[in-house]
């Protein structure tokens, strides 16, 4: 072989590394994942203060959705990262559990590595995100504070449209993150516009979370199938603590409506795992109106669920709330959002599989 030959192969194999070493890099995935979940509910009033009723709904835990994740590896850490993510109802098939749209969940694109992560497009808001982090019932649909959010401002906060959001990456236990949702029309800039903003300690089991919420009418929030653009401020501050099998939290939220009422709610509960398979929670949220405190309610639930396997599990749920004035506090996100006045018992069961 001569040394010309020596040199092509040389040449090849040099190529060869560059190429495989690129492909490395530039390495991309992207994930299926979805819940199906459907039950039946019962409550022994229904808002207007009829007889009992009794119905399938969908999402008796979680709503049911399915969605896309990608990323691709750029290297140096840097990762290019979107989501899709549309609600679906169970019950007839159609659209459920978002704003109304195809992907009305979730619709966004960003960038993430050690700088933290930068997302552009319809998110949830930082001030949700809290409230998730310190929801004791794991936000179920049934019995939590997830009815109490949507009854107090339907999708507001929830899914923010032509929003632009920062989460810094973690620092001492430390993390914070932005968002600023640009809603507006011409003319008028400050229509529909939302902000939230964030900061979560977490340490050795014990977390501490606050966030703020402030959203304007208006825009094109308000164009959206079930309109996210209710004005409203939202304040919260919660704290979680995990030891053993056993999870206890506490949280205070505020929401002050424009020209309404200016809840406060007082919530705290426990999560506790039985068996690898056996879970128990429960929980109970006290509301009161700032603006005529003779307007509040107190809401208790609490819940079991059994794993049939890491996927699928039973679930059976009761709950009680009792309405003060012109409370209307209902006990699940879907088919009991409100409640008249005086005391409604519920329960649900059903089944959730995730994939």
């Amino acid at each position: 072989m001569n040394d010309r030959s020596h040199l092509t192969i040389k040449f090849g194999v040099g190529v060869a590394g560059i190429v495989v070493a690129a492909l490395a890099h530039a390495q991309s995935s992207v994930t299926l994942y979805g819940v199906a979940d459907a039950g039946l509910l019962y409550t022994s009033r229904t808002a207007g203060g009829g007889a009992h009723q009794l119905s399938m709904i969908d999402g008796g835990m979680s709503g049911s959705h399915f969605g896309l994740k990608g990323a691709e590896d750029l290297g140096g850490g840097l990762k290019a990262i979107m989501t899709l993510e549309s609600g679906i109802s169970m019950a007839n098939g159609g659209f459920a559990n978002s704003n109304g749209n195809l992907f009305g969940r979730q619709a966004w694109v960003g960038l993430t590595g050690g700088f933290g992560t930068v997302l552009t497009g319809l998110q949830y808001s930082p001030f949700v995100l809290s409230l998730i982090g310190t929801e004791p019932r794991n936000v179920s649909y049934f019995g939590s504070g997830a009815p109490l959010y949507v009854g107090n401002v339907l999708d507001t906060g929830l899914f923010n449209p032509n929003a632009i959001s920062y989460t810094s990456p973690v620092i001492g236990g430390l993390q914070g993150s932005a968002m600023l949702a640009l809603g507006g029309k011409p003319g008028d800039f400050q229509a529909g516009r939302q902000y939230s903003a964030r900061l979560k300690y977490d340490m050795g089991g014990f977390t501490l979370d606050a966030a703020v919420y402030s959203g304007n009418a208006g825009g094109t929030t308000a164009m959206t199938p079930v309109p996210s653009a209710v004005e409203f401020t939202g304040r919260t501050i919660g704290a979680g603590y995990t030891i053993g099998n056993l999870t206890a939290k506490a949280v205070f939220v505020n929401y002050k409506v424009a020209g309404s009422f200016d809840n406060r709610v007082f919530g705290g509960g426990f999560d506790y795992a039985l068996t690898p398979a056996l879970n128990a929670n429960a929980g109970a949220w006290y509301t009161s109106d700032g603006n005529d405190t003779a307007n509040h309610s107190i809401m208790t639930a609490a819940g079991v669920d059994y794993s049939l396997s890491k996927r699928t599990l039973l679930y059976g749920q009761v709950a009680y709330v009792k309405n003060h004035g012109k409370m209307n506090t209902g006990l699940s996100l879907n088919g009991a959002l409100f409640a008249s006045e005086g005391s409604t018992v519920g329960a649900t069961v059903g089944i959730r599989h995730t994939f």
